[in-house]
């Protein structure tokens, strides 16, 4: 969770909310990280997960990711929760809950519904409180409070 957590940093950096994620073999070998791009891209689609799927099957040559972990800093949105089925993600880490956009715990709680061919199992609240102080004082900066 922390090379998720330096992603997050530096997309906050770039002006983006401050999101990262990072995809981990079995053996624990970092296989894609990333931080959302979808301001610097012009992409609505270009959070932290979706890029981080993307740069892992392109790396592997493959379109899923049977046995992959996913660590991301904020809840997965239900695009991105569905993308994570899609993939065949084994086991999803998450830190922020979502309460307003979240696909998982709250929202349309994507896994659970029944035309989900896939669930990870999934860990919430890991580094839950770095997550959400990055979260917080990204928002409060562009509040000017």
């Amino acid at each position: 969770m922390d090379i998720a957590l330096a992603e997050a940093k530096e997309a906050g950096l770039r002006g983006e909310v401050p999101v990262g994620a990072v995809i981990v073999s079995k053996a624990g070998d970092v296989v894609a990280r990333a931080g959302n791009r979808t301001r610097e891209w012009n992409d609505p689609t270009a959070h932290a997960e979706m890029v981080a799927i993307r740069a892992a099957c392109a790396t592997l040559d493959q379109e899923r990711l049977t046995g992959y972990d996913l660590y991301v800093t904020l809840e997965p949105c239900p695009m991105c929760a569905a993308a994570i089925s899609n993939a065949r993600i084994a086991r999803l880490y998450y830190g922020a809950g979502d309460a307003k956009s979240g696909g998982v715990a709250q929202g349309p709680r994507v896994f659970t519904h029944a035309q989900c061919h896939h669930a990870p199992e999934v860990y919430d609240g890991i580094s839950a409180q770095p997550s959400e102080a990055l979260l917080k004082a990204f928002f409060a900066a562009k509040r000017g409070v």
